[in-house]
């Protein structure tokens, strides 16, 4: 197995004559070591097609290319373009285009693939939906993230760091906190720590839903104040305030005066039908 990269992204960055470009927040990770791991996370099989986001440097996309995977590297830094293309590295296909706004089957060529990426902080959210947008062509995805993100998509029920995307991802997603990794670890360091999230599909989702993006706006109501109660929350919602939430909050079995960060997806996807 070949190494993950020959030189360091300092010295990549050198041999170029490129500097990181902190306002796209760019942070490169090169330690070996991480990077075989996050490869590991994403149990890609020979010849599966997978999708990196934003590959940067290249460093994860050859721990990905050793998998025996084939690569699809959607990178919108056109410096960055510019060095993965030099490499000519076997396997790889390299693609200039935006990872918040692409089609992540058609630009590689399958019905079903995997998406892995270290990804800019700033785009993590965006970037989420649009996983969620296209869950029946994604199986899994591995994204390194801002520790603090990772842990509230990963968080249970009942607690301050369960919200949105918690409810949202699980119900399509096994979410899974596989590792933390280091700020030190990058170049140049970001001022947090992050870890590596798993989202695995389900082979149903976890509740059944009548309407998805009835059951997205009834989250997204539910926890744009969090602070109120269930009930409170949704009559301040334009799309529910005419409704019987009253009804619906009985024949669902859930008492309104719950906040939403103690409903589990469950729940949720109950009220959903019951509304």
């Amino acid at each position: 197995m070949a190494p993950v990269s020959p030189d360091s992204p300092a010295d990549l960055l050198r041999r170029f004559g490129l500097k990181p470009k902190y306002s796209w927040g760019q942070n490169f990770l090169g330690d070996e070591h991480a990077l075989k791991k996050i490869a590991e996370a994403a149990r890609l099989q020979k010849d599966e097609p997978v999708v990196e986001l934003g590959p940067g440097l290249g460093h994860l996309t050859r721990a990905l290319l050793a998998t025996g995977a084939k690569v699809t590297a959607v990178e919108r830094d056109r410096d960055m373009v510019r060095v993965l293309e030099s490499m000519k590295l076997p396997g790889l296909t390299v693609v200039a285009g935006n990872a918040a706004e692409i089609d992540f089957a058609k630009t590689a060529g399958a019905d079903q693939v995997a998406v892995v990426g270290n990804l800019p902080y700033h785009l993590s959210s965006s970037i989420l939906f649009e996983v969620l947008d296209q869950s029946d062509h994604v199986t899994r995805a591995v994204f390194t993230l801002q520790l603090e993100v990772v842990t509230r998509l990963a968080a249970p029920p009942g607690g301050r760091d369960y919200g949105l995307l918690s409810v949202l991802l699980g119900l399509r997603y096994d979410v899974e906190l596989v590792f933390k990794l280091s700020r030190n670890l990058f170049h140049p360091p970001p001022n947090v720590d992050s870890a590596v999230v798993r989202l695995t599909r389900r082979q149903k989702p976890a509740a059944e839903v009548t309407d998805e993006a009835r059951f997205r706006k009834l989250v997204r109501a539910g926890f744009a104040h969090r602070r109120k109660t269930l009930l409170n929350s949704l009559k301040g919602d334009p799309a529910f305030k005419a409704m019987d939430l009253a009804g619906a909050l009985l024949r669902a079995g859930i008492d309104g005066i719950r906040r939403a960060e103690t409903l589990s997806v469950a729940e949720f996807a109950a009220l959903e039908r019951a509304l």
